[in-house]
């Protein structure tokens, strides 16, 4: 009893009524989580001499801490963890263009301070494995647990075409997954399909540059990197390499969007918007938000809480990378 009181004292303390707040705080933990589990399987098979080598364990960490991010957050946010995801709903104008910059900072954020976590967890495995010296290429070399680097025979251009069609591929199989006018994933199993999807990917893609597919992935480790020791030779390695997992994976969800909008979703029947809006993909905008106060409409009448996307949809979707409402993807 007095447990619960103290949590009930604590939770009235804290909580935020803000919903941009909310969904940057939701985006946060789902990124955290995302990268602290995808990089520690990357540390784990670099510097774990009986697990060396075993890329299998290091794809399936990625594709299962996909799945925990979504999960994590997906009602709130819509666990988008990625700017390429952001950049994809903006294209299908399911999220505000205004909101995108926002997300990438705190994906971004999010990334870096997990990069911190791994580094720590792994601190004596990396600088036993290094010989004390902190290197970015070599036999030693740990730079690649926190970010990726293309294989010595990948070129910059082949590299860059790597990503476009990694990341456009994840990105339409993440929209088929989501759009539940075609073959609808049972709800709340979204998240393990996007994560078997992200498996994959990686299974199949991997070879050249480790399948970043995430600006925010590989940018925020990376920096990271750069301030705790590896030095300037993270950017430079690889003929300048960093640039490439920041634009590429951009384009790659731009192409991933139209291909799915041009072979599929342009060419559903008409139908009444409002059996749409029940029958709909995803929803990143919460429409029942007050824009003078950023709150629930109910929440602002009645003071209770309710969850993103108040009232909920009849088939709302909780999926992958992103969810929270429910309207159809746009067949602009």
């Amino acid at each position: 009893m007095g447990t619960t009181s103290f949590l009930t004292r604590v939770r009235g303390l804290l909580r935020i009524r803000n919903q941009l707040v909310r969904e940057c705080l939701a985006e946060l933990l789902a990124t955290f989580m995302l990268i602290i589990i995808t990089l520690s399987s990357s540390a784990q098979k670099t510097t774990s001499f009986e697990m060396k080598g075993n890329i299998l364990t290091s794809y399936l960490g990625g594709a299962l801490a996909v799945m925990v991010g979504i999960y994590t957050a997906g009602g709130i946010s819509g666990a988008h963890m990625n700017p390429a995801f952001s950049f994809a709903m903006c294209l299908t104008e399911q999220f505000p263009w205004w909101k995108f910059p926002i997300f990438v900072v705190v994906q971004m954020l999010g990334s870096f301070v997990s990069a911190g976590a791994v580094y720590i967890l792994y601190y004596d495995a990396i600088w036993h494995y290094s010989n004390g010296t902190l290197t970015v290429s070599g036999p030693r070399e740990t730079a690649s647990i926190f970010a990726t680097y293309p294989a010595d025979y990948v070129s910059i251009p082949n590299g860059f075409l790597d990503q476009v069609i990694g990341t456009g591929v994840l990105i339409l199989g993440i929209m088929s997954i989501m759009d539940t006018r075609n073959k609808a994933v049972p709800k709340g199993l979204e998240p393990v399909v996007v994560g078997l999807l992200v498996l994959s990917i990686e299974s199949s893609m991997g070879a050249n540059c480790g399948c970043p597919m995430n600006p925010a992935r590989d940018f925020g480790p990376r920096l990271f990197t750069y301030v705790a020791g590896w030095g300037p030779e993270v950017f430079s390695r690889g003929n300048g390499w960093w640039w490439v997992p920041l634009v590429a994976p951009l384009l790659g969800a731009a192409v991933g969007t139209y291909l799915y909008q041009l072979f599929v979703t342009f060419h559903y029947p008409e139908e009444d918007s409002e059996i749409l809006a029940e029958q709909g993909s995803i929803v990143l905008v919460n429409t029942a938000i007050d824009p003078d106060t950023r709150m629930l409409t109910k929440e602002k009448d009645t003071g209770e809480t309710v969850p993103a996307g108040y009232p909920p949809a009849p088939r709302a979707s909780s999926t992958a990378s992103p969810t929270a409402p429910v309207t159809p993807l746009k067949e602009s």
